[in-house]
């Protein structure tokens, strides 16, 4: 197996890959110590085999890969292709298209919501991966043909695992039902990230006006370092100590000293200094008060009363899926289920088309007393029964 590390090399295998309809992609990269994950091979898999390219080579000129990315002609799959996307994103600039992604599509087919390419493989080729390689140093040079072997695998059957999940979605009539998750893909937020909406990824409990103006500040000013530096944000500060400084709103250097989890040599250096003067250029006149808003619409929650109709729906969403044959998280989010129950008559994605065929039907008519779920004893199955 050839690794492609020229711009000649390069270039030929392009004119190959130019003739197809359908390419198969995936990335090996590292990222636990950096902010940008590290591209350390692009595998792209067609059907007569596959091509290696070496992100790593020195002076290799990518323009020719980097207009195939953007050929409209020519479908991207991807299995769990979000940091492999985001990988292409950094190196061109730009975001493939079009592209399609196996795990997302074999959600509307029953084989779960985060299906690993190894069952896929196996499912739909009948071949067991050896993953031998799986957690190699792709940094190091040079590779072995044993990793390049790997490598290869993980998109030669790629393109056969597509054409399957193809076929059993147009038979039976559920292409739609990915459709959605598909376009949110290629949206360009999910790869450029801006740091004035970084706080929203931090787990919390406070919703006071004064935290979250705080937690924002703080979480925008550890993104830009950990974007200048191409370290994580974790190597910054971790998120624990974060929040604690946002609830603690220390206003000078000794009341930083004393937030909990605060370490003495974190304390003496320059990302306290820099803390602090943050929380210092915040003025409680010109805090955004919208902030505790936008905090709340992220996570719905129910009343006590509701809390067992919540429940009751789940088990009921479950039934439905797997009478379909199809992965609850595509039919509703937990979220979107929660909105639906403290507001039935809001628009929401169960109350129409395929979902609401689906789940929505059903829910409607559970809520309306039309529909109740018994217990067989014979074969110990929750069952769905007309009223």
């Amino acid at each position: 197996m050839q690794l492609i590390d020229t711009t000649e090399e390069l270039n030929k295998a392009c004119k190959i890959l130019a003739k197809q309809k359908v390419i198969a992609i995936d990335c090996e990269f590292i990222r636990e110590k950096t902010y940008y994950p590290i591209p350390c091979l692009i595998q792209v898999g067609y059907e007569a085999g596959a091509i290696l390219i070496d992100p790593q080579a020195e002076n290799m000129d990518f323009s020719a890969f980097f207009a195939l990315l953007q050929n409209k002609n020519i479908l991207k799959v991807f299995h769990a292709g979000r940091q492999d996307i985001e990988i292409l994103y950094n190196l061109s600039g730009e975001i493939p298209e079009p592209v399609y992604d196996t795990q997302i599509a074999a959600q509307a087919c029953g084989l779960g919501e985060s299906v690993s390419y190894e069952n896929l493989v196996r499912t739909y080729c009948g071949v067991e991966l050896d993953k031998s390689c799986r957690l190699t140093n792709w940094q190091i040079r040079p590779l072995t043909d044993e990793q390049l072997e790997y490598a290869a695998g993980d998109v030669t059957y790629l393109i056969t695992c597509y054409k399957k999940i193809k076929t059993f979605l147009k038979e039976n009539k559920r292409e739609s039902w990915i459709a959605d998750d598909m376009q949110e893909l290629v949206n360009r937020e999910h790869y450029d990230v801006k740091p004035d909406n970084a706080w929203q990824r931090i787990r919390h409990n406070s919703h006071a006006v004064s935290f979250l103006n705080a937690l924002k500040a703080l979480a925008a000013w550890r993104e830009n370092r950990a974007k200048h530096q191409n370290v994580s944000r974790q190597n910054i500060i971790k998120d624990d100590l974060l929040i604690n400084i946002s609830v603690a709103f220390p206003k000078n250097m000794e009341e930083m000293k004393q937030v909990r989890g605060m370490r003495p040599d974190v304390a003496r250096s320059v990302l306290a200094e820099e803390m602090l003067a943050v929380l210092n250029s915040l003025n409680e006149k010109s805090f955004d008060r919208t902030l505790s808003k936008v905090d709340k619409e992220k996570d719905v929650s129910l009343a006590a009363g509701l809390q067992s109709l919540y429940e009751i729906l789940k088990l009921l969403l479950k039934i439905q899926c797997n009478e379909h044959g199809v992965v609850a998280h595509l039919v509703t989010s937990e979220k979107n289920l929660r909105e639906y129950i403290t507001n039935p008559k809001a628009p929401n994605p169960i109350l129409k088309g395929w979902r609401y065929e689906i789940f929505g039907k059903a829910a409607e008519e559970f809520r309306q007393g039309k529909l109740a779920l018994t217990y067989n004893p014979t074969t110990h199955d929750i069952e769905i029964k007309k009223l």
